[in-house]
């Protein structure tokens, strides 16, 4: 039989040690939860841009804001824009009903809305970037789990030849070249995880601009009736609800 036809990553895991089988297990995991993460989290972006552009559709064509806290009613929020305004308008309705009985109703109304929608803005920020830190350890981390396997793939493959000395090119070019399929594994586990990682931190960094510039609109629509935003131009949420409150 031909020596070549024996080598590859077939004899690579057959000769592999315990260590050596360990890294790859790793990899294997990391790729695993890699692609897990990348089609959950794209199958939910494109669920969520498109149920976003009918709610946000509903919302400029309703007659009044009420009109739109009825809609949420019948159909419970199912992405980032509903659901802001649904916890903005029932903090709203809430504090019109009850006022400030307790410790965390402090304030005036505009005061109560601002910490709710500030509140459903830091919930729509934790739940994108859900799993992030997963897709950015993988990226970080795989190279060098398999790196690891190929120093010590070619640190047993020296003690191999050493100990039967035969050092010649044929001898020494498979073992090693075996090792090395360690490094390309890990690769191979980390550009996903690191390109993944780009896309989808790109992507809700829009969805939370415009998440914020929405929320704008949204507190000036309950607090003063009206849109007070020019056309085409972004207010600062922060900013907006600091002089609405200096007004007050």
């Amino acid at each position: 039989m031909d020596p070549t036809q024996t080598l590859g990553i077939a004899n690579f895991l057959s000769q592999a040690d315990a260590i050596t089988k360990g890294a790859i297990f790793i990899l294997l995991v990391m790729s695993v939860s890699t692609w897990y993460l990348i089609i959950t989290k794209t199958i939910h972006i494109l669920i969520a841009r498109r149920r976003s552009q009918g709610f946000l559709a509903m919302f400029w064509n309703a007659p009044s804001i009420e009109a739109v806290g009825d809609a949420l009613g019948d159909h419970p929020p199912s992405e980032p824009f509903s659901h802001l305004t649904n916890q903005a308008i029932v903090a709203a309705r809430h504090h019109a009903q009850h006022g400030g009985s307790r410790l965390t109703e402090a304030g005036t109304a505009a005061e109560f809305l601002t910490r709710a929608i500030r509140q459903a803005l830091d919930e729509e920020t934790a739940r994108v970037e859900n799993g992030l830190t997963v897709l950015a350890s993988v990226g970080s981390t795989a190279p060098f789990v398999g790196l690891f396997g190929t120093v010590w793939g070619v640190y047993h493959a020296l003690v191999n030849i050493g100990m039967t000395g035969q050092g010649n090119l044929d001898k020494v070019a498979g073992p090693v070249g075996e090792a090395l399929i360690m490094t390309a594994l890990g690769l191979a586990v980390a550009i996903p995880a690191v390109l993944a990682y780009n896309a989808i931190t790109r992507s809700n960094r829009l969805l939370l601009s415009r998440l914020d510039s929405f929320a704008h609109d949204l507190y000036a629509f309950l607090t003063t009736g009206a849109h007070v935003a020019e056309p085409g131009v972004v207010v600062p949420l922060k900013s907006a609800m600091t002089n609405s409150q200096g007004q007050n």
